[in-house]
């Protein structure tokens, strides 16, 4: 059987070597266009946002740029930004129906990740996992499901400039962010970007991390996948706090790609990693 693993680009997974993988482009719209593939000058992206005074904003892949990700598989399984984000989830599962109606016997599944960035990255290694190990389409997806309730995200951001502009936090926490130098530390919540810590300086930032991940069930041996937006140093910063205290801890540590870097902007990280189970985003359906 034919499988495929498709994801929107918030996933911050542009490509694999397995051509059974294909990334379905964001965009960011300012004075230009963003689009969110490998050849994006990522820098001067950056750059040109934080000099843009105006409008910016992003947009999803539509029904047509999915259809076209899932190609000829027998089996697809799509994965996308939280629902309460964007709109992404809403146009890959009516590509869902779509294909399998003009595909009879062809399966489209998607399933919203709830996050994004590392924690989305994480969903897509377990499903190749998965597959990798030929299990039936009921088998992946209980064991996906309950992976996925098992992850968590965390952010540390230096700005939310971008995140206030598009209606994702409010002006006044925004406002907070970088003043005398600090940071907003939050994690999500039904999908969306909760703060929980404002501390002041990266030192009491990586502390308060550490502190959220010991909540939230990080175990020794755990996965820990840190995202930054050419904010290396702060992601090292962290990986050494972590391994301390949980020495066994597997650390991947990658760069944002646009739309991850358009919200977390420069400085900023987010964290996937794997815990306790998750009572602020529990999915139940695939």
């Amino acid at each position: 059987m034919n499988y495929k693993i498709v994801s929107d680009s918030s996933s911050n997974i542009l490509a694999m070597e397995d051509s059974r993988f294909e990334s379905v482009p964001m965009k960011i719209i300012a004075e230009k266009e963003y689009v969110d593939t490998a050849s994006l000058d990522l820098a001067g992206m950056v750059e040109d946002l934080k000099n843009h005074k105006g409008k910016s904003g992003s947009s999803c892949p539509n029904v047509a740029e999915w259809m076209d990700a899932f190609g000829d598989a027998d089996v697809v399984f799509g994965t996308t930004i939280s629902r309460n984000l964007s709109g992404s989830y809403n146009a890959a599962h009516q590509a869902a129906q779509l294909y399998m109606e003009k595909h009879p016997g062809r399966l489209a599944l998607i399933l919203d990740s709830m996050s994004a960035g590392p924690q989305q990255a994480m969903i897509i290694d377990k499903l190749r996992e998965l597959i990798s190990q030929k299990l039936d389409i009921e088998t992946i997806k209980e064991k996906i499901l309950e992976y996925r309730n098992h992850t968590h995200i965390l952010f540390c951001l230096e700005s939310l400039t971008n995140l206030a502009r598009n209606g994702r936090v409010s002006p006044a926490v925004a406002k907070l962010s970088g003043v005398l130098g600090i940071r907003v530390v939050g994690d999500a919540k039904n999908g969306q970007i909760t703060p929980v810590h404002k501390p002041r300086g990266a030192k009491k930032a990586t502390m308060a991390l550490v502190e959220m991940l010991k909540e939230r069930g990080f175990f020794d041996g755990a996965l820990l996948r840190v995202a930054h937006c050419f904010g290396e140093e702060p992601a090292l910063a962290l990986r050494d706090a972590v391994l301390k205290e949980f020495p066994n801890t597997r650390f991947v540590l990658e760069k944002t790609t646009a739309l991850c870097s358009f919200y977390a902007e420069a400085g900023g990280l987010m964290i996937g990693f794997e815990g306790g189970f998750n009572t602020n985003n529990q999915v139940t359906e695939f």
